[in-house]
């Protein structure tokens, strides 16, 4: 069955919105006007805006209400506090890109939001691998479910830092999500994350290269919060395992994941700002933001529908589509050092 009438209703009201308040923020008269300026971890040579995020958010959440108050969506269902958590990170969000607030602050704010999950009854029961069923015991499923919420968080932060690229993948991803949800039979599900993927779409029509308005801490740890959620409620609901999901967002969660690992052995600190991801490496190597961007676009969209095309295949495919994945980002890591040394 199709989304109705209503549905695409509400998806282009959180398209309209963030795009609408995305065009008023490059405004130097909006108070929420924030320039970014190019630091050590930064790719751009000029000041830009940042508030995108705030747009982001600001869509996500007006249309969720939306969506409740038209009976679309059910505040029962999780979506309270899912609310309540994308406001806590939002907030924090905003102030940290005014007043640069402490790593220490920022982690007990996600570790505050990644608890509040728990309220909304998404902690895994057992973790699904192709053929197998690993049942999570009360403690190492709270301490698995935090680790993947942080993690999630996190990483999209460390990943947004390119003209288009976080953008990018959370218009792919969420539209991803929201497919796998629509196949499965729910459409809240489908809903709440094809409103999710509009506003980033609002957004990423203005920080496709060249960029005049960045996400800012207001919206990338928020799009990797509802990752994390939106994988945790599927996995919940029986749409997909977080398998799945971890191979939709993977062209983010192994280059941040490498380049983590990277950083530690090198005995580097890992919490400072740096330019040593895989994508920030290809631009310091000539290639142009929108190439590096489009190729990425290109990965997103395979691993997309390779986790589309990989759900209903039986144990032995599965375990296939993901090993071929494996040596596909081994293969890409190998060529990325094999072109710095030849420079």
């Amino acid at each position: 069955m199709l989304p109705s009438a209503s549905n695409w209703v509400l998806v282009l009201l959180a398209l309209v919105v963030s795009g609408g308040l995305c065009w008023r923020f490059l405004s130097p008269a909006s108070r929420f006007h924030v320039l970014d300026h190019p630091g050590e971890r930064s790719l751009h040579q000029q000041a830009t805006p940042r508030s995108g995020g705030v747009a982001i958010v600001t869509a996500i959440l007006l249309a969720w209400a939306a969506a409740a108050a038209v009976g679309e969506l059910s505040w029962s269902g999780g979506l309270a506090w899912l609310f309540t958590a994308v406001v806590l990170l939002a907030v924090t969000g905003g102030i940290d890109d005014r007043r640069d607030l402490s790593p220490l602050i920022r982690l007990l704010v996600q570790l505050l939001a990644a608890l509040v999950l728990l309220a909304a009854d998404l902690l895994p029961r057992n973790l699904q691998l192709p053929g197998m069923d690993i049942p999570l015991p009360g403690g190492a499923a709270v301490v698995v479910m935090l680790l993947y919420v942080l993690w999630m968080t996190n990483l999209y932060n460390f990943m947004d830092g390119m003209d288009g690229f976080a953008g990018g993948m959370a218009v792919i991803g969420f539209t991803a999500m929201a497919w796998l949800g629509w196949r499965g039979g729910d459409e809240g599900f489908m809903l709440a994350a094809l409103i999710v993927a509009a506003a980033s779409a609002g957004f990423w029509l203005f920080n496709f290269p060249p960029a005049r308005l960045f996400m800012g801490d207001a919206g990338s740890p928020v799009l990797g919060f509802l990752a994390a959620a939106f994988s945790l409620w599927a996995d919940r609901e029986g749409l997909f395992p977080l398998w799945i999901a971890v191979l939709i967002f993977s062209p983010f969660v192994v280059d941040a994941s490498y380049t983590l690992l990277r950083r530690l052995l090198a005995g580097r600190k890992i919490w400072q700002a740096h330019r040593e991801h895989l994508y920030q490496r290809l631009v310091q190597m000539g290639w142009s933001h929108r190439r590096t961007v489009l190729w990425s676009y290109v990965l997103m969209l395979a691993a997309g529908g390779a986790s589309i095309m990989a759900l209903n295949q039986n144990t032995l495919v599965q375990w296939a589509i993901m090993l071929f994945w494996c040596v596909v980002y081994g293969v890409m890591i190998l060529l990325v050092s094999l072109r710095e040394q030849g420079n």
